[in-house]
């Protein structure tokens, strides 16, 4: 898994990649990208399309000088936090944590 940030020139908007290794793409049939940023909507941001190397990646543009708590939903059952995150914070289920990014 991987983070890429790209900022605007004054810094108001950032273009997110989010990449998903092969690896990965190929251990779940489903994927998709949650957060804060989607209201935790598990029906969008769906890794569908594959990159040549195998694996897959969504891009957002998300405003700066903010912080966004995400995870990754796989197969309608499994909760991932991503390993490159800024931090972590503890997440409303017990002994679970949600990735954070900061823009």
């Amino acid at each position: 898994m991987a983070i890429i940030k790209k900022y605007s020139k004054n810094k108001k908007i950032c273009r997110v990649t989010f990449k998903l290794s092969k690896g990965l793409c190929k251990s779940f049939k489903k994927i998709s990208l949650v957060g804060d940023f989607n209201d935790w909507n598990v029906d969008q941001n769906k890794f569908i399309e594959k990159n040549v190397d195998g694996s897959s990646s969504i891009e957002l543009m998300l405003k700066g000088n903010a912080e966004y708590q995400f995870k990754y939903f796989c197969d309608d059952h499994v909760w991932l936090n991503e390993p490159e995150a800024d931090t972590y914070v503890a997440a409303a289920f017990k002994d679970s944590e949600n990735s954070v990014l900061l823009i």
